[in-house]
């Protein structure tokens, strides 16, 4: 089939406006019919020329650049075999570069590097906006020793740091120059923003020179697993490596987001662009230039989305429709309200949890101190709790309290003949080899909780759908249906109870090395 999209243009006819409409092949004997979509009236759209737009937006934009002193082991600074093939003549390997020590033999040696990127000045005395990732160290042995902002008019600045928010999903920061009469734009409403809307990018990609896109948004809310506060606006417009930090405005030339981020395999532009916000980043930037750490609302809860059939068929609630709390923060504000591991939480202070609406990004813009109501679901009958809002933590505090994953040896499965009823039942059922969790075991998996019980399991069958879902050998099944279990035995017979009310799924709560238990829903094997 032949189309021809409608399309609506002004022409200048001896100087009226006259309007051509072409519409659909075949279609304008039914333009009037009942119910037949009739067009829109032509609302404001793209100029014939950005041009205006974007020498009025050129000067508040600037490229930013950063020194960097890095400290590398200078071994790694030499292909494998280097270092062995000069120490079997008892020769000393020639230095990379200048050490620490000054001698010229030490093992860490200072090479010097940089970032480049964009940001954009919001206000007449110098403050300018930018992402953390443009100026933050390039790891933990590096130290940034300068930031240069350079203008469109080619001037240059040292900048000063006023603050960072590097929280996974934020990524901003805020810089000082020393100058004043600078042009400078504004933040706008981004929460007026529509997928199809113009937007236009400037910014300094791949370090070539100021450079302005256009595109349209592409879509909202868009959640790309890089933190928690994931809400960005993605676009079509060209965004590639060196626009990080640059501006994205809508036509009245307010910056409605800040380039951040590319979803590409070439490394190059492919339409896939991503922004924060500005409702998202303008509170952030707000509090760094007071001088303060931004705060976020906190729950002490850890959790996932219930975005897997088999994880939303084992709750008897429909997909998206909340987050699962996977752990509960003792004394916490959770904690003192009531929440449980295993609640579902589908509303905050009368606001449903969707795809979009997620938990983290719900309650990080909770005011601290505030009373929200939060419904849960718990063993399918719902309540209504009051929570006291906290302040989060910061990240590093946040890392300490969950620790660290660790590597734990493996754990040798009993033979098939040497198997209990139990355990036969459970790897029919569910794919999976368990045993219980015995002291020994513990020490082996380097369980520190005296009060941890579960089984462990031992093997995946590779075909199975609980080897699909992620389980893993060294991985200690808690419950199954939130049903505690101790041994194979109790594990089978929480899986019969659920074959026996024709569950097609069961909901296991699993704890892998020192992270936070995770729930999975794995399909029962039909007998």
């Amino acid at each position: 089939m032949r189309y021809v999209y409608g399309i609506t243009a002004a022409l200048l006819l001896g100087g009226a406006a006259a309007t051509l409409t072409l519409n659909p092949v075949g279609a304008q004997t039914a333009q009037n019919e009942p119910g037949t979509i009739r067009a829109a009236p032509p609302g404001a759209g793209a100029p014939m020329s950005f041009a205006d737009l974007a020498a009025r937006l050129q000067p508040a934009v600037v490229n930013i650049s950063t020194k960097q002193t890095i400290a590398v082991n200078r071994q790694r600074g030499f292909p494998p075999g280097f270092e062995e093939f000069f120490k079997q003549f008892g020769l000393r390997p020639p230095s990379d570069g200048d050490n620490d020590s000054g001698s010229g033999g030490g093992d860490v040696v200072r090479q010097h590097g940089g970032s480049l990127g964009s940001g954009f000045i919001i206000s007449p005395d110098g403050y300018v906006v930018t992402n953390n990732h443009v100026i933050a160290p390039a790891g933990d042995n590096a130290t940034v020793d300068s930031i240069t902002v350079i203008l469109s008019d080619r001037r240059e600045f040292q900048a000063k740091l006023i603050g960072r928010d590097p929280a996974p999903g934020s990524d901003l920061a805020l810089l000082k120059i020393q100058a004043t009469n600078l042009p400078f734009v504004k933040f706008g409403d981004s929460t007026r923003t529509r997928v199809g809307d113009w937007v236009l990018a400037i910014g300094n990609p791949f370090g070539v020179g100021q450079t302005v896109t256009a595109g349209i948004v592409s879509a909202l809310h868009r959640n790309i697993e890089s933190g928690l506060y994931d809400r960005y606006i993605q676009t079509d417009a060209s965004i590639n490596m060196g626009n990080s930090g640059g501006p994205m405005f809508d036509l009245a030339g307010n910056v409605i987001g800040i380039n951040t981020a590319l979803i590409s395999p070439t490394g190059g532009n492919v339409g896939v662009g991503f922004a924060i916000p500005a409702e998202q980043a303008k509170p952030v930037i707000d509090a760094l230039r007071r001088g303060v750490r931004p705060q976020r609302g906190y729950l002490g809860v850890s959790f996932q989305s219930v975005d897997d059939d088999n994880l939303a068929q084992a709750l008897g609630i429909n997909k998206n429709s909340g987050e699962l709390i996977r752990s509960v923060t003792p004394g916490g504000p959770a904690d003192k309200a009531g929440i449980q591991q295993g609640d579902v939480i589908t509303a905050i202070n009368n606001r449903p949890l969707t795809a979009d609406d997620r938990l983290a990004y719900v309650v990080a813009n909770l005011p601290v101190g505030s009373r929200v109501p939060i419904e849960i679901l718990r063993n399918g009958q719902r309540r209504t709790v009051t929570v006291v809002v906290a302040e989060r933590p910061t990240e590093e505090a946040l890392a300490k309290l969950s620790g660290q994953d660790q590597q734990t040896p493996a754990v040798r499965p009993p033979a098939d003949a040497q198997q209990s009823p139990g355990q036969r039942s459970t790897r029919q059922s569910l794919g999976v080899t368990v045993q219980t969790l015995t002291p020994e075991l513990a020490r082996q998996l380097n369980v520190t909780d005296p009060n941890l019980k579960g089984v462990v399991v031992s093997s995946v069958d590779p075909n199975s759908d609980a080897a699909e879902e992620g389980l893993q050998a060294r991985d200690i099944i808690l419950s199954i249906n939130q049903r505690p279990v101790r041994t194979p035995e109790e594990a089978a017979a929480a899986v019969d109870a659920a074959r026996a009310t024709n569950r097609e799924s069961v909901l296991l709560l699993v704890k892998r090395g020192n992270n936070p238990p995770l729930y999975v829903g794995v399909g029962i094997t039909k007998r």
